[in-house]
């Protein structure tokens, strides 16, 4: 019998990424797919990306799901470059463009999706469920204290008011999926993860554990194993409750949804690593010990050194020490490389955040997995160790 085939778009992101990784890696079992396609929009080869090889995957760099030869140019070219595109039944929708115009941002990301599943559902008649990932900037907590839900943060609550709700693309998103689905066979679900721990193989200013490893390498670099390391964020920013949501687990949680559309579909999931929420103050220690560091509380009424600025004022030892330890190069001093997202996440945010675990839970049942903060953390800088992009 042959299995399913996933079609995962943006696989080079944190989530893309990490769906690949599960899926080659046997997740849920070994029978459950038997083909994987991931798309990439800048070149990535299997070997870079560290996967684990797998005569199941295939990589396809390059596809422009807006290009200017319309709907029937992109299904000629997926048709083209996608073995086995009419046997596609899952589809891992990860690929995202970023505008700071709110309405730019929905009109772009809406037509990304558009096309993508468009094509998918002409091209596929086995095509059975589409995931799109969201966040929790839904619950509006880039709204910082003037998020309106109080925590913990459930499925079930209402959609922002006005003038917030129509500058959320996921909304608008969510609403195009489903409105697509009616009448159609395919099934979809929404992933709501909160800040994710993980690894990329290509720079992305996103990614806080990639600018957290270059920065606290760095930091033992030069200031030596054992040296303190103060917190960058603030003394409200030290205790707030989060949940922090490992790539991996969000990745297994969404294959998962994906293979039980009758509990799925139509809903939207929480997608973290815990139903315990945590804070930095329990987790800045177990980072930075990881790189022989002392992790501590930020200093009275100020913060410890910023990623960004102490990686600019050091960039000279970080060449050094691509040199040396024979690093992948690009990865700081430049516009890839933006410490405003790591400022966003670790000083700004200084309100309670939690997410409320029970709907997740429910649906995942006896396959639910939990992990802490050394087994998102240490994991994910591990990768990034072995892809030589930390020493």
């Amino acid at each position: 019998m042959i299995g399913n085939h996933a079609l995962i778009f943006g696989a080079s992101g944190i989530t893309g990424w990490a769906i690949t990784n599960a899926l080659i890696e046997g997740y849920p079992d070994e029978n459950t797919f038997s083909q994987i396609t991931a798309l990439t929009n800048r070149p990535l080869t299997a070997e870079a990306a560290q996967w684990p090889p797998s005569k199941k995957l295939q990589v396809v760099s390059g596809l422009d799901l807006l290009t200017e030869k319309g709907q029937e140019g992109l299904e000629a070219e997926m048709k083209q470059k996608v073995k086995g595109i009419e046997t596609v039944t899952h589809v891992y929708f990860f690929a995202y463009i970023m505008d700071l115009d709110h309405d730019k941002e929905i009109a772009i990301n809406v037509k990304l999706l558009d096309r993508g599943a468009k094509a998918v559902e002409n091209l596929s008649p086995n095509l059975k469920f589409i995931v799109l990932p969201t966040g929790t900037k839904a619950y509006g907590v880039h709204l910082l204290s003037g998020m309106p839900f109080t925590p913990p943060l459930s499925e079930s609550m209402p959609r922002l008011p006005e003038p917030h709700a129509s500058q959320i693309f996921y909304y608008a998103q969510v609403d195009h999926l489903a409105a697509n689905s009616k009448s159609k066979s395919w099934k979809y679900c929404e992933i709501m993860p909160d800040m994710i721990v993980g690894f990329v193989p290509n720079n992305n200013i996103y990614c806080l554990a990639q600018t957290l490893a270059t920065y606290l390498s760095l930091f033992a670099a030069v200031e030596g194993k054992g040296a303190v390391c103060e917190f960058p964020g603030t003394e409200n920013s030290w205790t707030i409750k989060s949940n922090d949501s490992s790539q991996d687990l969000v990745a297994k949680f969404t294959i998962h949804a994906s293979l039980h559309p009758e509990v799925t579909h139509g809903e939207r999931f929480n997608a973290a690593d815990n139903s315990v929420p945590s804070s930095w103050a329990t987790k800045w220690p177990i980072i930075c010990e990881y790189f022989g560091l002392r992790g501590t509380p930020p200093p009275p009424g100020g913060s410890g050194p910023q990623p960004g600025k102490y990686i600019e004022d050091h960039l000279d030892a970080w060449k050094k020490l691509e040199q040396e330890k024979g690093l992948q190069t690009g990865r700081v001093g430049n516009e890839r490389s933006f410490g405003g997202f790591q400022y966003f996440i670790m000083t700004m945010f200084d309100f309670d955040r939690d997410l409320d675990m029970s709907k997740q839970n429910k649906a995942w049942g006896d396959m639910k997995e939990e992990t802490d903060t050394k087994g998102a953390w240490w994991k994910a800088f591990d990768r990034f160790r072995k892809a030589k992009i930390i020493p």
